[in-house]
C-alpha cells in the first residue's frame, strides 16, 4: 500500500490517499487541542499511543460483531483504513456525569446512571459541534432514519463490549466519543478513533484520570495517564 497524496489534515490526525482507492492511510500527531480548538498544546508521544489502542480495540469490537473501517496497522502512528464519508454526526454515550455533561446540567461529577445515555452532536466546528436530536438531524439531511437507528444501536454495543473490556483492567469507561462512516456502498461502520483522547477513563479503585482531562483541566500527568492506559492495555509492566 503506498501513500499519495495528502488528503486532509485535522486537530489530531493526518489523512493521505493511497494507490487503491478504496483505502487511505492515517497519521495520527502529537497535538492536543481542547475547547473547539481554544486550547492547543502537545501530549509527547500520544499519537503512536492512539493509533495502537484504537487498532487494539477496533479488532476486538470486529470480533463480537462491530464493522469498523480498521484494516491494517503500518506502524506506531500510521493505520490503513477504508476510506469512509464520515456521518456528521458525533455520538457521545455517557455512563457517569462529567464534563460538559454535568456542566450542562448543574450536576456533580461521578453519578452512575441507571442506563447509559445517547446523544448527538452536529459535527461541525464553525458551530461549536452544537446538540441535536434525531429530528433534527433529519430535517438537516445529516443521516437518514435508518441510519440513525443502526448508529445507535451500534454505539450502545460498543458501549457495552467497551465496559466489560476495560472493567477487566480496573478501568471505569466514563463516557466516550463515536465517529461512523459510510462506505461506498453505504454501509456503517465505525470510523475514527478510541483512545484517551476521546473517552474518559477514571481508574477504578483511585478515581484517577486517565484521559484527554488531564491535558483540558492542566491537572499535569498528561503523558503518564496516556502511558498507562496503554500499559493496562498490553499488560505490560504488571
Amino acid at each position: 500500500m503506498e501513500k499519495t497524496t495528502q488528503l486532509y489534515e485535522g486537530k489530531a490526525k493526518k489523512v493521505f490517499a493511497t494507490n487503491d482507492p478504496q483505502y487511505v492511510i492515517v497519521s495520527y500527531k502529537d497535538d492536543a487541542t481542547a475547547f473547539n480548538g481554544e486550547k492547543k498544546g502537545t501530549i509527547v508521544g500520544k499519537g503512536a499511543i492512539n493509533n495502537q489502542m484504537s487498532n487494539m480495540l477496533m479488532q476486538m469490537l470486529e470480533k463480537h460483531g462491530v464493522p469498523t473501517h480498521f484494516v491494517e496497522q503500518l506502524s506506531e502512528r500510521e493505520t490503513v483504513v477504508k476510506k469512509v464519508t464520515i456521518v456528521p454526526l458525533e455520538v457521545i454515550v455517557r455512563n457517569i456525569s462529567a464534563g460538559s455533561f454535568a456542566k450542562r446540567y448543574g450536576v456533580k461529577e461521578g453519578i452512575v446512571f441507571d442506563q447509559p445515555t445517547f446523544e448527538f452532536s452536529y459535527k461541525n466546528d464553525d458551530l461549536g459541534d452544537p446538540l441535536l436530536n434525531t429530528s433534527h438531524a433529519l430535517a438537516l439531511k445529516l443521516a437518514t432514519a435508518e441510519e440513525i437507528d443502526t448508529i445507535r444501536t451500534m454505539a450502545l454495543k460498543v458501549n457495552d463490549l467497551l465496559k466489560d473490556y476495560f472493567a477487566k483492567l480496573n478501568v471505569t469507561l466514563v463516557d466516550f466519543k463515536l465517529e461512523f462512516g459510510r462506505l461506498a456502498d453505504g454501509t456503517i461502520v465505525l470510523a475514527d478513533e478510541i483512545s484517551p483522547d476521546t473517552c474518559r477513563f477514571w481508574d477504578s479503585t483511585t478515581g484517577e484520570k486517565l484521559d484527554k482531562d488531564r491535558f483540558r483541566r492542566d491537572m499535569g500527568g498528561v503523558e503518564e495517564a496516556y502511558q498507562e492506559m496503554m500499559r493496562r492495555l498490553t499488560g505490560e509492566g504488571k
